[in-house]
């Protein structure tokens, strides 16, 4: 009963044992029992003469050779880009908050509903407004009123404040005179001391008259005070007035209603939230490029991004930062986006594709890419000499067709099967099929 399960085992381990053990001479037996092995053997060849001997070489080369599949590949000139992971954002997003408090006269609009600049969004209670700028205005027209009085009183005090200085002369030339007269032996002391006398009540008028006119002026300064008061009074209630509406400030969808009719505002310590709006037309991608690609991007590049729901679209790049997210360590990129039907929504996922200078590449499969010992990645080719040859590549971006990759030369001739089963320097026997570009 024990005999089957021991002869399987010793089946079993004669067939390991050469298949590893005696792969070589395992090898050499079969190509000796292949039919054209035994043809050869049959019919054994001429020996070469001395101007065939370097022929004859080559084709026991050939005979060793492993046999592969390959292309031949030319470069052609590509748009090289930079892609990205982005979404698309809103253009512009505002929260339009009240300014002033009350309660919300005006009927709501719905969200998703399109609203132009300018156009009214909350309209709340005037209340006691309307009678404050009737009370600021009444201020002002009251201030005004007190202009004429108050400059008739300048040019009289001028005139008075004129009319001292003369006298203040005059008393100044009598007493002049009365003293030299004294000096002479012609005028008596009291009249001197009576000159002396006009002349200190002609200095006292002249202050008198100087300070009328001091306050002349000070009053016409009081009444500008005034009346730029009452002016600053009449624009704060204006202003309050005006906030009592409230507009859009662009054109746009709401993505939220507008605040209900009966609710109530507060602009501070409460909610003030009218509505949120936002601008779609155009539209923005939003991605973040590394460092190494950053280089590459120019503001005004051309961009083409693919939604992750289908279709694409297309715009240009209208902003690059000039600074490095301190923790991804990558660059904002924003690209605009016409989107005049307002397909696309804010969120949307994106594959964004910016156009950068464009470089030299081949179009090969994905299989035909492999791995050296050092862990390059790159492709195995034919050289001149029939040898596989491994030369590393650098990937530009994946397409449907194949991958475009730079770094070789600009024609080279690519093992697509096979590629795994070579090193470099091993005899290879290709055989071509046509290229993907």
């Amino acid at each position: 009963m024990r005999l089957i399960p021991i002869l399987t085992a010793l089946i079993v381990a004669a067939v390991l044992y050469a298949l590893v053990i005696e792969r070589e001479r395992l090898l050499e037996f079969a190509r000796q029992m292949s039919p054209v092995r035994s043809a050869e053997t049959a019919q054994p060849p001429e020996a070469p003469q001395p101007d065939t001997v370097a022929e004859a070489a080559a084709e026991t080369q050939a005979q060793g050779a492993v046999g592969v599949v390959a292309i031949h590949s030319v470069a052609r000139e590509v748009n090289n880009a930079v892609v990205l992971r982005g979404e698309t954002q809103a253009l512009r997003e505002v929260d339009v908050q009240a300014e002033s408090s009350g309660k919300v006269v005006s009927v709501p609009l719905r969200k998703g509903a399109f609203v132009e600049q300018g156009q009214v969004l909350c309209r709340l209670d005037p209340g006691t407004s309307l009678a404050s700028l009737a009370e600021a205005e009444g201020m002002l027209l009251e201030a005004r009123a007190r202009i004429p009085e108050t400059e008739a009183r300048v040019p009289e005090a001028e005139a008075r404040l004129a009319e001292a200085r003369a006298r203040l002369e005059e008393a100044q030339i009598t007493e002049n005179a009365a003293t030299k007269l004294s000096q002479g032996g012609f005028a008596s002391d009291t009249r001197v001391a009576g000159a002396q006398a006009g002349k200190r009540s002609a200095e006292a008028a002249v202050s008198s008259a100087e300070a009328g006119l001091k306050a002349a002026q000070s009053g016409m300064q009081a009444v500008d005070a005034a009346i730029q008061s009452a002016e600053a009074a009449v624009a704060r209630a204006q202003t309050e007035i005006d906030r009592l509406t409230i507009h859009a400030p662009f054109a746009g969808l709401l993505e939220t209603d507008t605040a209900e009719l009966g609710s109530l505002m507060q602009s501070q310590g409460g909610s003030a939230l009218c509505a949120t709006i936002l601008q779609l037309d155009p539209i923005k991608l939003v991605g973040f490029v590394p460092e190494v690609g950053v280089g590459r991007i120019e503001v005004g590049a051309p961009v083409r991004a693919r939604l992750t729901e289908g279709g694409t679209v297309e715009g240009r790049v209208t902003f690059l930062s000039r600074s490095a997210d301190p923790l991804t360590r990558t660059f904002r990129v924003e690209v605009t986006v016409p989107n005049p039907d307002l397909g696309l929504r804010a969120g949307q996922t994106a594959e964004i594709a910016v156009q950068a200078e464009g470089a030299p590449a081949h179009l090969v499969p994905q299989s035909a890419l492999t791995l050296n010992d050092e862990g390059a990645l790159g492709v195995r080719t034919v050289d001149a000499d029939g040898l596989a040859a491994f030369l590393p590549v650098e990937v530009l971006r994946d397409t449907p067709q194949g991958m475009l990759v730079t770094g070789l030369p600009d024609r080279v001739s690519i093992i697509t099967v096979g590629q795994e089963y070579v090193t470099d320097g091993v005899p290879v026997a290709p055989s071509y099929e046509d290229v993907l570009q």
